[in-house]
This record gives structure tokens, sequence and C-alpha cells, in this order.
């Protein structure tokens, strides 16, 4: 359920495919109990600069790479809800996104390989084809391509 009165700095399907075209390797979505809070010490103490920010979600750059975090309750119908309700630490609410790494392969291997699938791929409302894979020790790897590209692993 997102707080934000009005409409986003951009709207999803174009900050999905800026983040997706723009970036390469891996991207962080980091889950937060309280977004002021995360980009004050991300900013303060890390260096970054706040790209955009609200109640619900903010943008963040720095270090050759961009990155955002969202507010928990934004997640309230997400696939990552259920992993991190009632958490006593952050770790487990990581979305560790890979950009350019085919979610149906990638989908597929994980489960050849006997890992958890919290989702299967979709196309998402903001931009993205995604699948959401868990890793032996619990990390969310989100192998994402903007909606309608061709496989981009072999």
């Amino acid at each position: 359920m997102k707080l934000r009165a009005g409409d986003s700095w951009l709207p999803a399907p174009d900050y999905g495919r800026h983040l997706a075209t723009r970036s390469t390797g891996v991207s962080i979505n980091l889950l937060v109990t309280d977004v002021a809070a995360a980009v004050g010490f991300q900013c303060d103490v890390l260096g970054a600069e706040a790209v955009y920010q609200d109640v619900d979600f903010a943008a963040l750059a720095g270090f050759g790479s961009e990155w955002c975090v969202h507010a928990d309750h934004t997640y309230d119908r997400h696939p990552m809800a259920g992993v991190i309700r009632n958490l006593d630490g952050r770790g487990a609410g990581v979305e560790l996104r890979v950009y350019g790494c085919d979610p149906d392969a990638a989908e597929r291997r994980a489960r050849d390989a006997g890992h958890t699938v919290l989702a299967g791929a979709l196309d998402k409302p903001h931009g993205l084809r995604e699948s959401y894979l868990l890793d032996r020790d619990g990390y969310c790897w989100v192998p994402s391509v903007p909606v309608g590209a061709g496989s981009r692993d072999g």
C-alpha cells in the first residue's frame, strides 16, 4: 500500500526501463522500515546522492551505480512480503537484481538445481520481465530484462 500523495516523480515503467538500459550487472533494492532514515544513512554516512525521495520510495546514486529503497508497506502484495515480515535484521529483505539476465532461463536453471522459485518470470507493470529466485543462503536474486526484450542469457 503506497502512502505517497500525488504522482510519483517518474512513471514506474519509465524508471524500470531506465535502470535496465543504463545499468549492467547487479543493482540493489533495499526494503526498509523507514525511507527517510535509510536515505539519511546512505547519503550522510556513505556519501550517496538522493535522486528522488518520498515516504514510499527513494532513488539513490553514487559510486557509478544507481539503486533504490522501498518502504516495507509498499510490498504488501509483493512476493517478498512474507519473507521480510517479522524479521529482526534486514539482510533477508534484499533483492539482488541482475539486469540483462534472462528471467525465464534463470528460473528454469534454478528449478533444475532444486532452488526455491519465489515467483516465476512475469512481465511487471514497471516495465521489466523478472523472476524471484532464492539461493541456498536465502538471498533473493531477481534476473530482469525490459519487457519484450529477447533472451540475453545463453
